[in-house]
């Protein structure tokens, strides 16, 4: 059988150029043959001598295979006397056999020690590439992976190293080896026999290559089909699985059934259609080469009749044509195996050609922080050229102290973290850290001096310790567990089953917000920042974890210079400065009374979230138990009028 892999998937889409087998391979020679490793090397040429070695042996078969031929029937047309007749009938021919058994036994060794010692060249190769496309992938811009898809980036690297391996076994282990017997298989014929048996090999290995190729692309299409039909099913299937609840909410399970029958008969047409194709494929392809195998043997026919050629040379041309077609057989698979590993390879090749956005400059110092002081300076940037975000702003966080900076959405809040973390390079102005330009320092060492505690906290899938040394990864346990205590976190973590230890699941789905947000909080106390970045770090929690979450924060934040990017105004009340942002311009900044007293944008936006807080505890007294009637009102201080009345006062609180 020629099809292997009914299941392989085929990419819906092939990018226009996509690359020759040659050029492939001269991309991957630097892995294949790594300039530092001269062990690797010497298993390349040492798999080489191996396989000329197998292929001669292979060459050597036929020939033991004819001379023991030779030796029975030679055996029985003249009779011998004596010790003579026991040595021609016994002797030879069971050597001979013996020898072709051995050849046989050999051959296969050769083989098989060959594909062994190539293997860790191989694997060794898919592991640098890998390795180098992950670290490049984490060295591209945010702006190149908010465009992609994580699943499709992690579909093109395992692809990729599928890929490597496919290509390495098929052409050295598969393609190579064919190539090499074949021209041997030409040199034996026109030693032994003539140029009629050449022609008559290469007629039919071109004709069978030919048909192959034009089968095999054939095939391709319904194959792809089959693959989009099984994928369609198995869609279908997870999706009304998943959505068990729903399904019998509605008593959908007829519908959910005949919807997945539907999806499953096109999936048995179109494999009725793959096997019915590769059954042609594979018919086609013996007919061809039985044809050449019939007509070189007809030759030899008439060549014994003529008493030029013995029973021993009709064994050969016999064994050595079917010895070719083993090989050729996997021709199919073969081309179609290359020709999709060269798609996926150039899809990474594609991913490590792109140029990181951001970079170094050659030679850049490492940023050193003495007090922490962040400034902005007139400054500009835009994702897109067209749509400007913040148009020259300026602001100093002083050492040490808070300042917030609010804003409608949309209004450029966020940018400015990023910015500040050089996720993104300025289009005007710069920013600074003590002085000095981040854009003239190393990124390392801007990213190892500033915490991050974000609104949308994501958890790697491992455990929560794992998670909270991430922050400073040579911690101690004791030092983890303290930051866990700072971040009012240990308590829970030590109620868990396995503690420490337990799994936070897929982007910590085990956790609720709240706790999601102490283990980030916890990180970032244990990396011991000198500078605090909180994007939005509450904005998604209700108000009571909200309340304890702030508390935690303003412990980490003390002492340290602090950027806060708010959305609810009232976790700002005391921030030393509030930038207010409107359109990527500043147009309002001061402590949280001196904005209150300007009744302008700031006011405006405190006085909405008031009412929407006030709505929000109304709703909730009246849906309250019995078993609370007394609960406080909130103090009256902090209620602010209506945005279209005039301001009464601002929270006492929050006094200058």
């Amino acid at each position: 059988m020629t099809d292997h892999h009914a299941h392989h998937a085929s990419p819906k889409s092939v990018p226009a150029d996509s690359g020759s087998l040659l050029g492939t391979i001269v991309h991957l020679w630097p892995y294949i043959w790594p300039s530092e490793r001269a062990d690797l090397k010497a298993r390349i040429v040492g798999a080489m001598v191996l396989l000329l070695a197998a292929k001669l042996t292979t060459m050597v078969v036929p020939f033991t295979f004819k001379w023991a031929t030779d030796a029975l029937a030679g055996a029985g047309s003249a009779p011998i006397a004596g010790s003579e007749w026991l040595l021609w009938v016994v002797a030879a021919p069971v050597t001979l056999t013996l020898a072709y058994g051995g050849t046989r036994i050999l051959m296969a060794v050769l083989t098989q020690i060959r594909d062994g010692m190539f293997a860790k060249v191989a694997m060794h190769a898919v592991r640098r590439l890998a390795f180098r496309t992950f670290i490049h992938m984490h060295e591209l811009s945010l702006r190149f992976h908010l465009e992609r898809k994580t699943g499709g980036l992690t579909r093109v690297l395992e692809r990729g190293r599928n890929a490597i391996e496919t290509i390495v076994r098929m052409v050295i282990l598969q393609l190579a080896p064919t190539i090499i017997e074949l021209s041997m298989i030409v040199v034996v014929l026109m030693w032994q026999f003539d140029w009629r048996y050449v022609a008559v090999i290469l007629a039919t290995v071109t004709v069978y290559l030919v048909y192959t190729y034009y089968a095999t692309e054939w095939r391709i299409g319904i194959r792809r089909k089959m693959n989009d039909s099984d994928t369609d099913a198995n869609v279908k299937a997870i999706d009304s699985l998943l959505n068990y609840e729903t399904v019998k909410y509605f008593s959908a399970e007829e519908r959910e059934a005949e919807r997945y029958d539907r999806a499953m008969a096109r999936y048995e047409n179109a494999s009725t259609s793959a096997y019915t194709s590769l059954a042609v494929l594979n018919a086609g392809q013996a007919v061809i080469f039985t044809c050449g195998l019939a007509a070189a043997m007809v030759l030899c026919a008439f060549e014994i009749r003529d008493g030029s050629k013995t029973v021993g040379d009709f064994v050969l041309i016999n064994a050595m044509m079917i010895q070719l077609y083993q090989p050729l057989n996997f021709m199919g698979m073969v081309y179609r195996e290359i020709k999709q590993a060269i798609i996926d390879i150039e899809l990474m090749f594609s991913i490590l050609n792109r140029e990181p956005e951001i970079k170094d400059e050659p030679n850049a110092p490492a940023l050193k922080v003495s007090g922490g002081v962040v400034r902005f300076e007139n400054v500009q940037f835009a994702y897109e050229p067209a749509r400007r975000i913040l148009k020259g702003i300026s602001f100093e966080v002083p050492a040490g102290k808070t300042v917030a900076v609010v804003g409608p959405s949309g209004a450029g809040k966020s940018t400015i973290s990023r910015l500040l973390f050089r996720f993104y390079d300025l289009f005007g102005g710069r920013i600074t850290i003590d002085g000095q330009d981040i854009a003239k320092v190393t990124q390392k060492s801007l990213r190892q001096v500033i915490g991050m505690v974000p609104q949308d906290t994501v958890l790697f899938n491992d455990t929560i310790r794992y998670n909270i040394r991430y922050g400073r990864w040579e911690a101690s346990d004791a030092e983890v567990e303290e930051a866990a205590q700072l971040a009012q976190i240990d308590g829970f973590i030590r109620l868990a089953p396995k503690g420490y230890e337990a799994e936070v699941g897929e982007r910590g789905l085990k956790l609720s917000g709240g706790e999601k947000q102490r283990v980030a909080i916890a990180r970032t106390i244990l990396k011991a920042p000198p500078i605090l970045v909180l994007d939005e770090a509450t904005s998604a929690l209700d108000s009571h974890t909200e309340r304890e979450i702030q508390d935690a924060l303003e412990r980490v934040s003390k002492g340290r210079t602090t950027l806060v990017i708010a959305h609810r105004l009232s976790t700002i009340v005391g921030a030393d400065e509030i930038i207010v942002l409107d359109q990527g311009e500043i147009v309002e900044r001061g402590r949280h009374a001196v904005l209150l007293a300007k009744n302008g944008l700031y006011a405006s936006m405190w006085n909405r979230q008031r009412e929407a807080e006030e709505a929000r505890e109304k709703l909730a007294r009246v849906a309250e138990d019995a078993a609370m009637p007394n609960r406080n009102p909130p103090p009256v201080a902090d209620m602010i009028a209506p945005s279209d009345s005039p301001v009464i006062a601002a929270p006492a609180d929050a006094a200058e």
